[in-house]
């Protein structure tokens, strides 16, 4: 496979990841984080590390927003849910 074809499978794979994320707004981000060491901000935050790298100036909330489909306050005022108190002591074993 050559670099330019792998590149575009990549593309497709991260495309297709966000758009999930997108969908499932019923998982927060702490269960994200307590099962997978990994959620949405941090996607965003490598999305803006990876622009940065590429001379692009981008904070994290317009990368939050590529990532989330809206701004980053509007999904927590739609979908956003207080963690549980089994979430939180599981984020605290896991980090």
């Amino acid at each position: 496979m050559d670099n330019a074809t792998k590149t575009e499978l990549e593309a497709a794979a991260f495309r297709r990841l966000v758009s999930h994320f997108r969908e499932r707004t019923d998982v927060q981000n702490i269960d994200l984080m307590n099962l997978s060491g990994f959620c949405r901000n941090c996607l965003s935050r490598w999305y803006q590390e990876a622009a940065n790298e590429h001379d692009i100036d981008m904070d994290k909330f317009q990368a939050r927003e590529i990532i989330y489909g809206m701004p980053f306050d509007e999904w927590k005022e739609k979908y956003q849910t207080e963690a549980s108190q089994e979430q939180q002591e599981a984020f605290k074993k896991s980090h």
